[in-house]
């Protein structure tokens, strides 16, 4: 991608990765314009099939759990669908930080959450989450009753974080928060470095070309893992 320079560092002809505003229009194209402001150098030795699965869910697991979360070692935090694209980001990161990660999910997910690093894995077809005992922090993806069940888990002081979109689940003695993730280049360059040391690793289901990205997204059997479409010249 051809790029300007000035304050954000990037110089011309320069690799990058990002996200574009939720004000402009998608990315399936040869060609996109996007903000500077929104990009960070990708490392030559990162491709950009890995770095593209890394911006939505690395940036969305970030700032749930760091910035709205305030996430610190040694706190322990409920993770759902820790089989998921965003969220087997989130229990890599949680785990990385000194957490101890608690996942959930369906008992086909257990063995690929297990993987990704979760230290405690619970069905939510067979478990309930008030047996858990108290969490300082959750993850929520799913809103509805799972928001409502977790946030009776909370300790005092705890967070439920939620990218579900707003939510009536609150808490007794602590805080609901539901964001939308931004694009902020200093915490892709983070994770990409997370990455290239072996701290992270994607969850790529599959990978098609531009031509194929409307079958893609609409795939006539489920796809675990993350929909990248590759455009080549």
């Amino acid at each position: 991608m051809e790029l300007g320079y000035g304050t954000t560092g990037l110089s011309v002809g320069q690799r990058v990765f990002g996200l574009t505003d939720w004000t402009r229009n998608g990315t399936l194209a040869e060609y996109v314009a996007v903000e500077a402001r929104n990009l960070a150098p990708l490392p030559a030795d990162v491709d950009f099939t890995e770095g593209a699965a890394l911006v939505m869910p690395g940036l969305t697991a970030w700032q749930g759990l760091f910035v709205h979360g305030n996430l610190q070692p040694g706190q322990t935090v409920l993770i759902h669908g820790a089989a998921g694209v965003v969220s087997s980001m989130a229990v890599q990161l949680a785990r990385h930080a000194g957490a101890y990660v608690i996942g959930t999910g369906r008992a086909a997910d257990r063995k690929t959450a297990l993987d990704f690093g979760v230290h405690q894995f619970v069905d939510l077809e067979k478990e309930k989450l008030e047996d858990l005992g108290g969490v300082d922090l959750v993850f929520d993806i799913f809103g509805g009753d799972i928001a409502g069940q977790s946030a009776s888990v909370i300790r005092d002081g705890g967070k439920l974080i939620t990218i579900a979109g707003p939510t009536d689940a609150r808490p007794a003695n602590g805080t609901t928060i539901d964001f939308v993730v931004e694009a902020i280049p200093a915490q892709l360059i983070e994770v990409v470095r997370l990455f290239r040391a072996g701290k992270l690793k994607n969850h790529i289901g599959q990978v098609a070309s531009l031509d194929e990205a409307v079958a893609a997204f609409n795939p006539t059997k489920r796809i675990k893992g993350k929909t990248i479409i590759q455009v080549k010249k």
